[in-house]
């Protein structure tokens, strides 16, 4: 927290204003008393609109000193668009969070994220080229950013915590309302290694169909890339193409995400919005070194994605962690 003490907080949590307006006022005003006196009218003049509400500051102060108490029980930080250390490249994204919560350590803005994201169901063979690929990019010391949720996005950080690097999951709730709750011991792993568990959203909010759209654009801002490994035409896997788009960021699909079903030729529905996204002009990665070439990294071999393959040549534990992931993916007892 900076020396505004709770302002920047109180802001955020005001209702039926955008986040650009909300981004003004943090500006404006150096302490929670200069933005209390404040009148609607002398509000209205800062943002040069009508305000349909106003607000009880003193209400929004007490919520604010609440949600930071929990946060300091539950060893939750929250991090302002105006401090240092809020991750400048989402401070330079369309629509920032004005505040944002997190666990662990935030990324380092001297290193580059790939975002992986793809459907929840997806085909064994997509969660395998995810997990492939995100291990081998960890080998390079490249994190995973991804949603948490089942299927890609889960595979996704489990490669690539086994492949050594921290990991790093938005969430579309609060920070101790991990969602799915089965993946609560992987976002324990993601803490442990480095990463951080990180949300637009206070502590106690639950997820819903409106949040998981929304951290997209987060994970979108953080990436230096995004891949889309498998998802269908209506996919929030999407969202985050179309806001990697937006945001200028290197978009990609997965080659299993595009290939056609053996019987008839027929496309599988959970590929119908990579392949969409591939015939639009999105780039097709087949292993970690497509990645490597595009951003002008050295390439090492790897062992297991399509080019000399394996997963972390040598090693056993990227292939038992593999074999367990898959199992845990499948249902299986092993």
């Amino acid at each position: 927290m900076n020396n505004k003490g709770l302002l920047d907080l109180i802001i955020s949590l005001l209702p039926g204003i955008k986040v650009t307006d909300k981004i003004l006022l943090l500006q404006k005003f150096e302490n929670e008393e200069q933005l209390f006196v404040q009148s609607k009218r002398d509000i209205e003049e800062i943002l040069k609109h009508e305000l349909k509400i106003f607000w009880d500051f003193s209400e929004f102060r007490d919520r604010a000193g609440r949600i930071d108490t929990i946060c300091r029980m539950r060893s939750i930080k929250w991090v302002s668009w105006l401090d240092s250390d809020y991750p400048p490249l989402l401070r330079e994204s369309y629509d920032p969070p004005p505040v944002l919560f997190y666990r662990g350590i935030l990324p380092n803005p001297e290193k580059s994220l790939l975002g992986m994201v793809g459907t929840r169901k997806p085909s064994p063979q997509a969660a395998e080229q995810a997990y492939k690929i995100a291990g081998n990019i960890g080998r390079k010391g490249i994190s995973v950013i991804s949603g948490l949720a089942h299927g890609i996005d889960a595979m996704s950080h489990r490669g690539n915590l086994i492949g050594g690097a921290p990991g790093y999951a938005v969430l579309g709730s609060g920070i101790d309302e991990i969602y799915p709750s089965v993946n609560r011991p992987l976002a324990k792993r993601m803490l442990d290694s480095g990463g951080a568990i990180i949300s637009e959203y206070p502590p106690g909010v639950p997820p819903s169909k409106w949040s998981f759209p929304a951290r997209n654009r987060i994970i979108a801002a953080l990436s230096r890339g995004v891949l889309i490994v498998e998802a269908p035409k209506k996919s929030g896997a999407l969202i985050t193409a179309n806001f990697a788009l937006e945001q200028g960021k290197d978009l990609w699909v997965a080659s299993c995400g595009i290939q056609k079903e053996v019987n008839g030729n027929a496309v599988s529905f959970n590929k119908e919005g990579t392949i969409k996204l591939a015939n639009d002009g999105a780039e097709i990665i087949n292993s970690a070194c497509d990645i490597l070439d595009k951003w002008n990294m050295k390439i090492f071999p790897v062992y297991g994605e399509g080019r000399s393959e394996s997963v972390y040549a040598g090693e056993t534990s990227g292939k038992n962690e593999l074999i367990t992931s898959m199992a845990d993916f499948l249902k299986i007892e092993l």
